[in-house]
């Protein structure tokens, strides 16, 4: 599963048939270098971008003839099935994080355990690293990051006399939006059913949405932890006129955020270019703060949504795939990426490097408690029908949070040991 531009991070191929991935019959020119067939993914690079890598890595790699094609979300899964199947896949896919566990498990990946510390594994953000693991070895290599912020409009606040940089815990977060929610502006817009800030509520709590128990999964929506996170969710919600029954994108956010008097919106960084499109009006008027934690010395937990790089087992040209990786994840290349894209750097240590963008500066700092949903390939079919939005509707609409948190939980443990 890939998060994406959640207005964005958003359509998280129109036909899922396997296209020829070599530009030669071998992949090799004869007595040239090694074509190298590698997908990309929609949007995770500029057309400017892809230029620069590619002339810089041909440059320094004469040997490898790199041929990116850019590939949409719509049917990926398919598409990447059908690939590692064949005998024709490409050297290098990107693949959405949370989609690893499911490629990893029908043994169609390599095995990149052993290239860990030569690629600075020790700093890897943990929501890239361990979605990225299977049964104890490393698959995907990750790329790059993206989660979610707190974009606001600075006007509003302004007139509120509230300073954003000071809103560091989650007391000061609701008192300061409980200030903002006043007349006709919205304290803030949150749909009863963005189950990814619920999820980082919970793992603030300590808790998880499910847990590997007795060889198997158990749901943990009706843990302690989880239910005092559905509280003060149930909180924060109704500082706002949010739906209580949808989602971001029912209707879109950056819609209601560009049409009316709202003062805040958990969305990532892109949502703020999506909201001024719409509204030229608040352009220079949106701000960006890392959502808050319990403590003021920790950011609130996310979802770390973004990508990682896998290689195909029946892949020819494993080396030069290797090599590709490691350049395009080395620290010249990402701090390039995060730059120019405004993503987060997949490592700890280049947080500095995107300072200069204030959402990508604001996600980078989130990033660092970022987090996965339950790393195993069955969580598609827990998003399929996701019960977790049912239950969140259910308690915002005065049901008993205790019992339909039970049965949330239960749907989940028969959903994640449905493939067992």
């Amino acid at each position: 599963m890939k998060h994406r531009p959640l207005s964005l991070l958003g359509a998280l191929l129109l036909s899922t048939g396997l296209v020829a991935c070599s530009s030669s019959g071998d992949g090799q020119d004869a007595g040239g270098p090694t074509v190298l067939d590698v997908w990309l993914m929609r949007d995770s690079v500029s057309d400017a971008f892809q230029k620069e890598f590619e002339a810089g890595f041909e440059k320094d790699h004469p040997e490898i003839d790199v041929r990116i094609q850019i590939q949409e979300w719509e049917g990926i899964g398919e598409k990447v099935t059908a690939a590692l199947a064949s005998n024709d896949a490409p050297d290098v896919i990107e693949v959405g994080n949370t989609q690893v566990a499911q490629y990893a498990q029908s043994g169609g990946l390599t095995d990149f355990t052993a290239k860990v510390g030569e690629l600075d594994g020790d700093f890897w953000l943990d929501g890239l690293a361990e979605p990225g693991a299977w049964e104890g070895k490393q698959y995907g290599i990750p790329y790059y990051a993206a989660n979610r912020v707190v974009i606001y409009r600075t006007d509003l606040f302004r007139k509120a006399g509230i300073d954003a940089t000071k809103i560091t815990t989650r007391d000061q977060w609701i008192a300061a939006t409980e200030k903002l929610n006043q007349g006709d502006v919205q304290g803030i817009y949150l749909p009863g059913q963005n189950w990814f800030a619920l999820a980082g509520f919970v793992w603030d709590e300590g808790g998880d949405l499910a847990v590997q128990e007795g060889g198997g999964w158990k749901g943990g929506l009706d843990s302690p932890e989880a239910l005092r996170a559905m509280a003060f969710y149930q909180r924060l919600q109704a500082l706002g006129k949010g739906p209580k029954d949808s989602d971001e994108s029912r209707p879109l956010q950056a819609d209601v955020v560009a049409k009316g008097q709202v003062a805040q919106v958990i969305a990532t960084p892109g949502g703020a270019g999506v909201i001024a499109q719409k509204n030229p009006a608040l352009k220079g008027k949106l701000g960006f703060f890392p959502i808050p934690g319990k403590t003021p010395d920790t950011p609130g937990a996310v979802f770390t949504g973004g990508s990682d790089l896998v290689v195909p087992a029946v892949a020819r040209h494993q080396d030069e795939a290797y090599t590709f990786i490691k350049e395009l994840t080395g620290d010249t290349w990402q701090t390039k990426l995060a730059l120019a894209m405004s993503y987060v750097p997949n490592k700890t240590t280049l947080a500095t490097a995107v300072a200069s963008d204030p959402g990508a500066a604001a996600m980078a700092v989130g990033a660092a408690n970022g987090h996965a949903t339950p790393n195993t390939p069955q969580w598609a079919a827990v998003e399929a029908k996701n019960p977790i939005k049912d239950y969140m509707t259910a308690v915002l609409t005065g049901r008993d949070a205790e019992a339909e948190a039970a049965k949330a939980a239960r749907s989940l443990t028969t959903t994640l040991n449905s493939g067992s």
